[in-house]
């Protein structure tokens, strides 16, 4: 078994995870000695706020959500869910990108 890197401390969980996109965890941690958990009580932190949507836009939500049968709400957060994971994939494939042509320019 080789020795592992130390995993560093974060400022922030925007920090941690962009080190995590970065980086390799089998340098940092033995897989195989991990253990499943169960975290039972864990929420996820959620905040509200207020949004104003076109009346047409809001309609055309509730009739999707009631074909699906759950809360317009709750298809609200799976949209926009979807479309962040998109957009940050596109961003991140595009920072690779760039990555990848700047190594190759400095080779």
């Amino acid at each position: 078994m080789s020795k592992k890197k130390p995993i560093p401390r974060f400022e922030s969980e925007a920090e941690e995870q962009e080190f995590w996109d970065e980086h390799d965890s089998t340098e940092y941690v033995e897989w195989s000695e991990a253990r499943s958990m169960v975290l039972a009580n864990l929420q996820p932190s959620t905040k509200t706020i207020s949004l104003r949507l076109p009346k047409h836009m809001l309609e055309e939500l509730k009739l999707l959500a009631n074909k699906r049968d759950v809360p317009y709400q709750s298809l609200l957060k799976v949209f926009l869910a979807e479309r962040i994971e998109a957009e940050l994939k596109h961003v991140r494939g595009t920072a690779g990108a760039r990555r990848h042509r700047r190594d190759l320019t400095r080779g």
